[in-house]
């Protein structure tokens, strides 16, 4: 744990060190920006001494700084969008001028700004826009819910959902089909409304008839390659679509827009984002490693970047290209980090297995609950294999989704095959997305390869109660969600949420994985948990250094942006059944205060 007696002055963690080879790529402005950082510095010293009066300075409270002391210091000031110094009161009181906003911690904790490290800023955006199914505890509930929509909707309007979670059920739908509804019931009230409601992990949906029929679904139809369709004993499709099984419906719903004007296109695209924004500002979210865009979205949201409109900073992997796409325009899309910029491009993500609640993922041994299965493969090992060789040669990093100990072991035999072949060393710094269930042999060829484990904390909690289910004690107890493994081999660890799987709260996450207790109070393997400091890391400098980002964010030092949350209370010592109640005070990105939380005043 950090000592609150360990406080230093303004220069902790040593002065900014220049630009790595990225430099001859800024932007004529970014340029300019980046050269009056350097002047800014060089004049603000490490003494405090220049005569630069801040944009911001906060005071009077603790300033977990992560550098690699985890120094805490009592205030700092931000000029011109970055951090000029840190340290105790009286040296930052000298920063403050006429102009110098000035906000009183009071004893609060600032931390650098939140870095959500797998998530999808489209889809947070979208899902504020339909019906929201996380909170379902039955299936009558959601076609309940389904049916009002209908009430409100034109005929042959789609109804969307998403959240639903079988497991979360009171008790199991009459009638059922291995424990999921058949869509009789949903189709009975919305006979003229295509209806598709995707699960809580994404990697499932359930439609009702119209949306069968949208998507070209009949009685004998069969998924593409990754998916499936589940039938009742009479061969009829139920409506449970698994994995790629969702995305003929998903491509029947976006048909659906083809007469919406490209004005109203841009409009529903900027709401999502916007939506989205506002949603992550407000639990303290400063940057956002967007886990799948493809080219065209890429391109609206440099559009963004350009206009000066986005809010929080985006690192976006490409998702969705065929290889000889990616072949061909990849060089174009070549975006790193600048520093004080809203959008990096940099990295490919791909996904060879699904999700272990819907039993998608790819495993060594047959589910317990399902022993004619291992699971899925959504994206084969070759095809990954050559987008893993195009990524060496254009210089990208590669993010691959892998969930099942079968996954994780394939995804490390193609990188380490690839990187063998390239003559690379660790330094790519290629990542596994979700890394949920590993086989402990494969532990140290993490740390062996400098792949980066993207793990969602909250995900451990969430799947507790149904993880022992699917591949038994045993296998959970050892494979399980091995933070605390992963650390102690010196894996880097970051963490996020997977957004909308989750609530893209990173203080629930941050919860979930220094406790690992579920709603229902039970604690889920506590021999992997992290430290306070370790998830705090995992969720700053770790997510900064997984997007090759940690010179310019992710700690609060000299030289960095000015991003920073202030919360409520001092989560690096609170109990930990107090840690529930911690809430974000203020966003500040790049100096600026994005978000101020409105508290009540007391009765």
């Amino acid at each position: 744990m950090i000592s609150h007696e360990h406080r230093e002055g303004c220069c902790a963690g040593g002065p900014w060190t220049g630009p790595d080879e990225r430099r001859d790529r800024r932007s004529a402005p970014l340029a300019r920006r980046f050269a009056a950082r350097i002047a800014l510095l060089a004049a603000v010293g490490c003494r405090g001494d220049a005569s630069v009066d801040a944009d911001l300075v906060m005071r009077g409270g603790v300033v977990a700084t992560v550098d690699s002391a985890n120094t805490l210091v009592e205030a700092l000031a931000i000029a011109d969008g970055w951090i000029v110094a840190t340290g105790d009161d009286g040296e930052i009181a000298q920063y403050i001028g006429p102009g110098t906003e000035v906000i009183e911690l009071d004893g609060r904790l600032a931390v650098p700004g939140f870095i959500e490290g797998h998530g999808h800023l489209l889809g947070l955006g979208a899902s504020k826009t339909i019906l929201d199914l996380n909170a379902a505890t039955s299936w009558e509930g959601i076609v309940s819910m389904v049916a009002d929509a209908v009430a409100d909707a034109d005929p042959g309007e789609w109804i969307r959902g998403r959240g639903w979670h079988q497991e979360k059920w009171n008790e199991p739908p009459d009638p059922a089909v291995a424990g999921y509804p058949t869509h009789a019931s949903l189709s009975a009230v919305s006979p003229a409304n295509p209806v598709l409601l995707v699960h809580a992990s994404g990697h499932a949906a359930f439609a009702n008839a119209a949306a069968l029929e949208a998507a070209g679904y009949q009685r004998g139809s069969e998924p593409p390659p990754g998916g499936e369709l589940q039938r009742d004993a009479e061969g009829n499709l139920t409506g449970l679509l698994r994995e790629t099984a969702q995305r003929p419906v998903a491509a029947a719903y976006e048909r659906s827009l083809a007469d919406l004007s490209s004005e109203e296109t841009e409009a529903r695209f900027r709401r999502e984002v916007a939506l989205a924004t506002e949603e992550a500002l407000s639990k303290g979210v400063t940057s956002f490693h967007d886990a799948g865009a493809s080219f065209a979205t890429i391109d609206r949201l440099r559009r963004l970047e350009e206009e000066g409109a986005l809010q929080i900073r985006l690192y976006v992997m490409v998702r969705g290209e065929s290889n000889e796409e990616l072949e061909r325009r990849l060089a174009e899309y070549y975006m790193p980090s600048k520093g004080d910029d809203y959008l990096a491009v940099r990295s490919i993500k791909r996904q060879i297995d699904g999700a272990l609640g819907s039993h998608g993922a790819w495993l060594l041994e047959p589910y317990a609950d399902l022993p004619s299965s291992t699971g899925l493969v959504l994206e084969s090992v070759e095809d990954i294999s050559t987008t893993a060789h195009l990524a060496i040669r254009h210089g990208f990093q590669l993010n691959t989704h892998a969930i099942g100990d079968r996954a994780n072991r394939e995804v490390l035999d193609i990188y380490e095959a690839v990187f063998d072949s390239a003559g690379a060393g660790k330094g790519l710094r290629w990542r596994i997305e979700h890394a949920q269930h590993l086989h402990p042999s494969d532990i140290a060829r993490f740390a062996e390869l400098g792949v980066v484990a993207a793990v969602q904390g909250i995900h451990a909690t969430s799947d507790a109660p149904w993880v022992p289910l699917r591949i038994g004690d045993e296998r959970a107890a050892e494979r399980t969600y091995l933070w605390r493994t992963l650390l102690d081999a010196g894996v880097v660890v970051g963490n996020g949420t997977d957004t909308p799987v989750e609530d893209i709260d990173p203080l629930a996450s941050f919860r979930a994985s220094v406790t690992r207790q579920t709603a229902a109070g039970s604690v889920f393997y506590p021999e992997e948990r992290m430290t306070r400091d370790e998830a705090l890391r995992s969720y700053t400098l770790s997510n900064a250094y997984a997007a090759f980002e940690e010179e310019y964010k992710g700690s609060l030092e000299v030289g960095k942006v000015g991003d920073v949350v202030v919360l409520d209370r001092d989560i690096l010592t609170l109990p930990d059944d107090d840690l529930a109640e911690a809430r974000v005070d203020l966003t500040v990105v790049g100096g600026v205060v994005r978000y101020s939380r409105q508290v009540p005043p007391p009765r």
